[in-house]
């Protein structure tokens, strides 16, 4: 056995786990794909861009500045 570099034998003892698993590459793709839902779909549709909708362009700063404020 050649000695190799510590990243090599790490990235190897991955690899190869992640290449003769079944039912973990089932499961990797379900947390992706629902990570990818949580983060782009639900954005896109639930969480408008409050400061482009109600600040002027160019004056975004001012418009958090003001908004933090006024809540105290």
């Amino acid at each position: 056995m050649g000695k190799k570099g510590f990243l090599y034998r790490v990235f190897d003892l991955y690899y190869d786990g992640f290449r003769s698993m079944t039912l973990g590459k089932t499961l990797w793709l379900i947390i992706i794909i629902k990570l990818f839902i949580m983060f782009f779909v639900l954005k896109l549709f639930f969480f408008p861009n409050f400061i482009k909708e109600n600040a002027k362009k160019g004056s975004e700063a001012e418009f958090v500045e003001t908004e933090m404020l006024k809540r105290n």
